[in-house]
């Protein structure tokens, strides 16, 4: 039986409005992301149907786990979400498992993907840095010129990218993603473009753990082109 979730919808401040071209009612003009599948503890999924309907994904995943075949996990593994830039997003880095779980209490890090539903003309996504060290990636935070040593992607709707634990990585202003990721709300942010929240404090920086956590030298994803349909599905919500 499929279990249908209710979405959970998060005011961000470079969110947009696009969301509700998926049928979503918004309550502000700032929404940058839908929940679509979660069990985690800041936005847990609510089953809309069936005999489990009011109960959350947590709970359903703890206590009736042959709906969900044998994996071996005592957590439910995944948060998918439907993501509106109407701005960039920070300029970030999220910890893997060994580290998440050595500094923040036991939670898992994060590698994700990104589908790339729409995207305006010349809208980039940025995946990694040029940088070969901890100290130079330090000395561009220092000197804000960190934006001089990102790597920059132009990309269109279809294409698809997978972002590793540890990448240094934003989405910018007027791209639609799809992502699948590792359930895990942990994001290490090294520059915020000097924005400033509702109440006009400047937004938290986190640099001593991105530096941390930063795969210094490491390869770089490859970059799946645009990929051919197969197979149509069908989504209802």
């Amino acid at each position: 039986m499929p279990l249908f979730l209710q979405p959970i919808l998060k005011t961000k401040l470079w969110g947009g409005q696009r969301l509700s071209e998926f049928g979503y009612q918004l309550d502000n003009d700032t929404t940058g992301e839908c929940w679509c599948v979660s069990a985690h503890p800041n936005g847990t999924s609510e089953i809309i149907n069936g005999p489990y309907q009011g109960q959350t994904l947590d709970r359903i995943w703890s206590e009736h786990r042959e709906l969900f075949g044998d994996f071996p996990s005592k957590d439910f593994p995944l948060l998918t979400k439907i993501v509106d830039a109407r701005e960039s997003l920070s300029i970030h880095v999220h910890p893997d498992n060994s580290y998440a779980y050595e500094h923040e209490n036991g939670q898992y890090g994060k590698s994700e993907c990104w589908y790339i539903i729409d995207a305006e003309e010349d809208a980039e996504i940025v995946i990694g840095t040029l940088a070969e060290s901890r100290e130079e990636v330090a000395n561009h935070v220092q000197h804000g010129t960190i934006e001089s040593i990102l790597r920059y992607i132009k990309v269109k709707p279809g294409e698809f990218y997978f972002i590793p634990a540890g990448t240094v990585h934003t989405i910018s202003s007027g791209i639609l993603a799809y992502e699948t990721m590792q359930s895990s709300d942990i994001t290490y942010r090294l520059y915020d473009f000097n924005r400033q929240d509702n109440q006009y404090n400047d937004r938290p920086l986190n640099i001593e753990k991105a530096l941390d956590v930063i795969q210094y030298n490491a390869p770089l994803p490859n970059i799946l082109p645009e990929s051919e349909i197969i197979e149509n599905t069908h989504c209802i919500e």
